[in-house]
């Protein structure tokens, strides 16, 4: 469209300035030597449009040269541009190998910040882009998020991605995998989604299969197994050393050996086996589970064993537990659980 104007405007003014040299200054002819070779005579006016024409070609072949100089510049930033797209799905999926190699230096310094980076989107983002490549991952993230099931094959992403691992938790949820099947091809999973999966598999298993899988076994699990013993329904026999098995697979903190004896405290295990799990576990195994066992032995209203640890402790030592014991003695009634 500019050349056609550029050259509509340059013939009439070559055209002008033709007309104003034979009108104005002068009509003659002249004939001018070409290397030696005599060129025919032709009016001077002829000559000054020749020369224009030549001038107007030189323009215009500067013009093309530079207009593909900046189309291929421009189609450069066109693939960068695209190339910058897929770096940004690849930061909001949390690739770990990524690989984007880019012509411009402007994208080259996004593409480096986005290349070791992984981005957090908002949902507020979800139809804000104006991008239909983004936002369609960006809805596909947050249908995972919401509990959906999703194709992420497309994407080829490694099995611990937090977004694969999410994907597989929802369709164990959904039914479509069998918790058995995971703990039983762990290899072909993330760690993380074995451990969801053992979760959700002690609620029903029998012992000897929680025992066969314990290498998947988190807190929460066992608390799972703690609520079962001697329940109402999908009750578990198990015995201490079983149990004190089970607990030598984590390192659990004194705050959590006392939530472990209140779950036990909410199930069905008989008191004699309770204090039994944290007498054995605070002499023999684990120095911090003596607050769970005082907190077992007040809980359970026996007085007599819980006051012999105290005297035989620091008195520096269990001053929460020393402090209920003397409101005790003193007829006043507090719940022990104000104590932890």
């Amino acid at each position: 469209m500019f050349i056609k104007r550029y050259s509509i405007a340059a013939f009439i003014w070559i055209t002008l300035v033709g007309w104003y040299v034979y009108t104005y200054i002068t009509q003659e002819s002249i004939s001018i030597n070409f290397f030696n070779t005599p060129m025919p005579s032709i009016l001077v006016a002829l000559w000054v449009v020749a020369s224009l024409i030549i001038l107007y070609l030189a323009s215009l072949f500067h013009m093309a040269f530079y207009s593909i100089l900046g189309s291929f510049r421009s189609r450069r930033y066109e693939r960068d541009f695209e190339k910058i797209i897929d770096a940004i799905i690849d930061a909001y999926l949390g690739k770990k190998s990524r690989n984007h190699t880019f012509k411009t230096d402007r994208y080259r310094l996004l593409g480096k910040l986005l290349e070791k980076s992984t981005v957090f989107p908002s949902s507020e983002l979800i139809g804000a882009t104006e991008n239909e490549k983004i936002d369609s991952v960006l809805r596909m993230i947050e249908d995972i998020k919401n509990g959906e099931v999703v194709n992420l094959k497309p994407f080829n992403l490694l099995p611990e991605n937090p977004l694969v691992i999410q994907n597989k938790k929802n369709r164990v949820q959904k039914g479509e995998i069998k918790v058995a099947d995971i703990l039983s091809n762990c290899t072909k999973y993330a760690d993380e989604l074995c451990r969801f999966a053992y979760i959700d598999y002690v609620e029903t298993a029998s012992l000897q299969n929680i025992l066969k899988y314990k290498a998947f076994l988190t807190k929460e699990s066992l608390h799972v197994i703690m609520a079962r013993i001697n329940a109402d329904e999908h009750t578990l026999s198990i015995s201490n050393e079983e149990l004190i098995e089970l607990l030598n697979k984590l390192e659990l903190s004194k705050q959590d050996y006392i939530d472990l004896s209140i779950t036990l405290s909410k199930g069905g295990m008989i008191p004699e086996q309770r204090m039994k799990l944290f007498e054995t576990l605070s002499e023999e195994y684990h120095e911090e589970a003596m607050d769970a066992c005082l907190f077992t032995l007040f809980d359970l209203e026996m007085l007599a064993p819980a006051d012999e640890l105290l005297e035989n402790a620091q008195l520096d030592e269990f001053q929460n537990f020393r402090a209920y014991r003397a409101l005790k003695e003193s007829g006043k009634n507090f719940s022990i659980y104000l104590f932890i």
